[in-house]
This record gives C-alpha cells, structure tokens and sequence, in this order.
C-alpha cells in the first residue's frame, strides 16, 4: 500500500552520493498524484541539479522480474508508477567505497538519485510494475559499461524472491563478478591553458590524475567552428579555464584589442555553451581589473562591475558570460605571482643585478600566488561548495607594489631603501607606448570563500616562501 502524505526528504545512504527520497503522494477516492521530479523543491531540499535529458520506462508483467545490475554512465533518478521494487546498488566507481552495497523497497511515494558508477538494480515484487527513470545523457548504443551478476556472492544481496525463480535476461545471468570489472573512474577534468603559470601550478596539485586532462591553444581552440564537437563532452565533469589574454597595455592597441575581446570573450562564450549543454561545472579565472578602485574597502563578489580599460572590459564580459552558465565558479584573484615572468622574479633580478628600481606606491592589494589560486579551485570543487563568485587572494596586510618589492629586497638580503616609491602617473609618464590604467585599490573581500572552509594562506609568508625557493633554485641548491 503507497503511504500518503509523507513530507519530501532526502535520506543519504552508505554509498556517497546515492540518495532516497520521500516524496508527497496525495490521494482520494479517485486514486493518488505525484511529482515524481519537481527541480526547484528538490534542488532546494540537497538535489544535485543533474539536468535530466531522457525519461524512460520499463513495465514488469511478472513479479520476480529482475533487471541488473549495471553502472551506467550517467546519473539517474528512478521511481515507481505502479507497484513495488526490491532495489540493490553496488559503489563501482574507483575509491574506498568500491563494492559497497545498499538495498531498499520502493514504491510510488519513495524515489532513488543514483550517480554515475553505481551500479543498479531492481526486483518487482509484485505483477505489473512500472519503473520509470530519468537520465542525464541520451542513450547510445555504443556505451560501454561495467556489469554484475546479481548472484555474485560478494556483494551478498538476499533477494526477496530466489534468483533461481526470478525472471533474468541471458546476459545478466552470464555477467562476471565485482572482482573481475574495472572501476569507474570519476568524470574528466580539462584544464585550459596548462603552459601558462596558473597551468603549471594545477598540474602539481592534480599530480598525474589520470581523469585529469591537460591542454593549451595548440591541443584546443576555442575559436574553432567545430569546438563544440571536438570532444565528447559528456565525459567531463569540469572544466578549469586558465588560458586568458593578460597584455594589459598591449590590449589598448587595435591588435591588442582584438586578440583581448577574442581569448576572453569569444573563447569563453565558446566555453560557456558547451558547459550549459552538457552539465560541466565551468571553473573561470577573473580580475581585479574589473573594478575601477576606486572604492575605499576591500571588494566583495557583488560589488559593481566598473572596468578601466580594454582588458577589464574582456574580463568583465567573460564573468558575464560564465554566470549563465547553471553550474560555474568565478575564482576573481589578483597581482598574480606564480611560476614564469613576473613582478617577483624581476625584482629579485634587479636587485641581484644592483639595479635600484623605482616603483608605484599607489597601487594597493595583495598578491596571490598560483598555488594557492589552484589549492582554491580544487577546494571548490571537490567539497562542491555553492556556485558563484569568489574572491581569492592571499591574506594578510595590504600593501603597494613598491612595498613588496622592497619586502621582496629584504627577503632576499638586499637594501629594502634602494627602491624607490613613485605614483603611477611619475612611473608611466615617459611611456612611448599605450598604458593601460590600474585600479587604484585591488584589495579584495575573503569573506565568502572562508566560509567554505578554505583558508587563505598568509601572503607575506608566501612571498617568503617563494624568495627563498627561487633564490635555492638560482643557487643550484635544489638540483
């Protein structure tokens, strides 16, 4: 008998990621209604908001029919319509939980989420059931995936009617054991612009992965008319974008502007669709330059766009872009310091070459170092924090470009005083080329991603960290 009026729920089981829900049946003299799946109450109670594109049924004629149990490569939500089903899932999917089985009765007023790897399946318990599901890949002919038999003796399921009596397909019957099926390996990872600093940075913290892939403008273009067929996209899960066009100046010129708008609007618009379409979550690298500066606290996520020149402009329109995207972070950084050319590295350089440098001293933020960029990305996304907009910055005291450098000075054992603290308009005052303007202020708000329990690492302590790694790498004295 389907139970009435039960409040939705959703119930977590020993296998992550595989919930049952209880769903509200209302009923009278003329029968019972339901919504099966109704996205916004259950995204709302703890859904993942898989984005189903197919609806499938199967009808039972006889109870004991069994259908299973097979881990196929999508996400599905299946439910009753009439009837009752034993259900069983096996955790094929690479990891601790491997092999972990969990069972339960359903009928119309209980529904499963089982995710991708899980292996499932179903035992009617009485005639004429009717199963139905939704799925968030059209099926294809040519999946492959792995398979159980329901009798194997490891997963130890105590079917409600004996096998020997249920209604089986050959094939399930001749399917091997857990022991003898590879596991599923989780969805891929595309990481965009690997040869850049941020790219190497990511490539040490994923390691060798293997659902990791990496890739730069030789291997992807986003440009491409085919770039949304180039790949099957419904294999991956995320994707990093770490390539962008960072010129500042250059973007000012007609070239520079057109290559800007090209990297950073059109690429992620390129981007942005094929997420939409096949449910990636879109990890994308934002600016400090988005911001004029010209406000007196440190910037939060929802603060007005207000970009000074043509490479904010991009970068404001790229972050546009991407927030159409349902599921997406939009990590917004700044004074970015990783492995490669940058403000760091040239003052040690200067000071090693007794070069007395002069440096702006009305330019505030902090820096951020690649590393902590990527620790930030993979902290995002695995603990499946909320999408949206984070800053992300190294903490502590603020400070000019011309105090780091002379911080940098120090560190590495050089006269602090021998650089020289100018405004911008001293420093770029003899340009011969186009300048692009600075945001007076860069200093950014950590508050939201805190709260995510990620915790910014110190800033002067990374600076200390990375003079002195660079200053053992220039010695010889880690090779």
């Amino acid at each position: 008998m389907t139970e009435l009026g039960k409040p939705l729920q959703a119930n977590s089981t020993p296998i992550p990621g595989l919930m049952v829900w209880e769903l509200p049946v209302h009923g009278d003299n003329r029968g019972w209604f339901k919504e099966t799946w109704q996205r916004e109450k259950m995204v709302a109670a703890g859904m993942p908001d898989f984005g189903p594109v197919q609806n499938n049924i199967s009808f039972s004629e006889s109870a004991g029919t069994l259908r299973g149990i097979h881990a196929e490569p999508w996400d599905k939500f299946i439910s009753v319509a009439t009837g009752r089903i034993f259900g069983a899932w096996v955790d094929m999917r690479s990891g601790p939980t491997f092999g972990r089985v969990f069972t339960a009765e359903i009928d119309p007023s209980r529904a499963v989420f089982v995710p991708r790897g899980v292996g499932n399946a179903f035992q009617t318990l009485e005639p004429n059931t009717i199963y139905t599901y939704l799925v968030n890949d059209h099926y294809s002919a040519d999946a492959r995936y792995p398979s159980v038999n329901p009798a194997d003796e490891s997963l130890g399921i105590d079917w409600p009617i004996p096998l020997e009596q249920a209604e089986l397909s050959a094939k399930d019957r001749a399917q091997g054991t857990l022991a003898e099926i590879s596991p599923v390996v989780p969805r891929k990872t595309l990481v965009l612009g690997a040869g850049g600093q941020l790219g190497r940075a990511l490539r040490k913290i994923y390691g060798d992965a293997p659902h990791v892939e990496f890739a730069d403008h030789a291997d992807v273009d986003l440009t491409a008319e085919d770039f949304g067929a180039q790949r099957r996209w419904r294999d991956y899960d995320t994707i990093i974008n770490a390539a962008a066009y960072t010129a500042v100046d250059v973007a000012e010129t007609a070239q520079g502007r057109v290559a800007a708008w090209a990297a950073n609007a059109t690429g992620v618009a390129a981007l942005a669709r094929v997420a939409a379409a096949h449910g990636i979550t879109l990890v994308h690298i934002s600016s400090d330059y988005v911001f004029d500066g010209a406000v007196k606290r440190p910037y939060r996520e929802d603060d007005a766009l207000a970009p000074l020149g043509v490479y904010g402009q991009t970068k404001a329109a790229g972050d546009q872009i991407v927030a159409t995207v349902p599921r997406h972070y939009i990590l917004r950084t700044s004074w970015v310091i990783g492995d490669g050319r940058n403000f760091v590295r040239t003052m040690l350089s200067l000071a090693e070459r007794g070069v007395d440098p002069a440096v702006v001293d009305d330019q505030f933020g902090r820096l951020t170092f690649t590393s902590e960029l990527a620790r930030a990305i993979q902290h995002l996304t695995t603990a499946a924090a909320p999408y949206g907009i984070y800053n992300v910055s190294g903490s502590g005291p603020v400070s000019s470009w011309a105090g780091v450098a002379q911080r940098t000075f120090a560190l590495a054992g050089h006269d602090p005083n021998r650089v020289r603290a100018v405004s911008t308009a001293v420093y770029f005052g003899n340009a011969t080329g186009p300048v692009a303007p600075r945001p007076a202020s860069s200093v950014l708000d950590l508050a939201k991603i805190e709260s995510t329990g990620f915790v910014p690492a110190d800033g002067d302590e990374s600076l200390a960290d990375y003079v002195r790694l660079e200053i053992l790498e220039t010695s010889g004295a880690t090779s």
